[in-house]
């Protein structure tokens, strides 16, 4: 039997506004079998899990991005063979969804985690400690580092993000370009890492003035990529296409796990 899937856009649906998070959530647990979430606050899918009375999936918050981790560590898997001991570098604005969740995934695998980036985008040090505490448990690593040639040293595999995350305003785009660009990922990050070394991202990704993004940045500061290089986004190391594919593998797993292999 086919799955029916309804997707509910914010003009769609009164969560939050006239109708509440639990109000809502016990509404869409009499009429369908999961839920995936996909927005801003981390309490918001907290509150659906807890009255939903289904299964909730975290499509990503501004705090973590947990399915996305599966897929990602698939495709480190298919490539590499393993995932303990794999050099893991995060460069760009790592204080958000994508650091944080990559950090306590690498934590939690026995991986060795880099955040490489201006001292003002480090993860928040309470998480920081805590990931510190699974690292003791399984081996692996963390390390906060400004510095690009330490940073990307032996790297297995080097990720960044959009620099500026969705939700927040355009205004923001002059300050991370200014502070961010030493981070971008490059030809010259890429010379101090594995010869074999891998470069991914969640995407969307800034690599070239294809998007009205990118158009928009190149006419205001003159700049024709950002996070990475369109030189490195369609190399051979890149492996984002991989793991966009598995998004899809991934999450259908999630689903049958949880739904009672239905």
């Amino acid at each position: 039997m086919g799955a029916n899937v309804t997707y509910l856009d914010p003009s769609g649906s009164q969560i939050g506004k006239k109708e509440s998070i639990a109000d809502t959530a016990r509404v869409l647990g009499r009429m369908y079998d999961g839920i995936e979430y996909r927005g801003f606050e981390q309490t918001i899918v907290e509150d659906l899990a807890k009255y939903a009375g289904v299964p909730v999936w975290n499509g990503l918050t501004n705090e973590s991005h947990p399915t996305q981790m599966i897929a990602d560590m698939m495709t480190i898997k298919e490539h590499f063979g393993k995932l303990s001991g794999i050099k893991f570098v995060y460069m760009g604005d790592a204080r958000y969804n994508m650091g944080n969740s990559l950090m306590v995934t690498c934590a939690k695998l026995g991986m060795d985690f880099v955040a490489c980036t201006n001292k003002k985008y480090f993860p928040e040090t309470s998480l920081v400690q805590q990931c510190q505490d699974f690292a003791k448990q399984t081996g692996a690593t963390i390390t906060l580092t400004e510095d690009v040639a330490e940073g990307c040293k032996d790297a297995d595999v080097i990720y960044t993000d959009v620099w500026v995350s969705m939700g927040e305003p355009d205004e923001v785009w002059e300050e991370r370009i200014k502070e961010l660009s030493p981070y971008q990922v490059n030809a010259a990050a890429f010379a101090y890492a594995k010869t074999d070394a891998k470069f991914m991202h969640c995407l969307p990704a800034f690599h070239d003035l294809n998007t009205t993004i990118g158009k928009e940045i190149h006419k205001k500061f003159g700049i024709d990529c950002m996070e990475v290089t369109d030189e490195i986004f369609e190399s051979e190391r890149s492996i984002v296409f991989d793991e966009a594919e598995n998004r899809m593998h991934s999450i259908k797993a999630v689903m049958y796990a949880t739904l009672g292999n239905a």
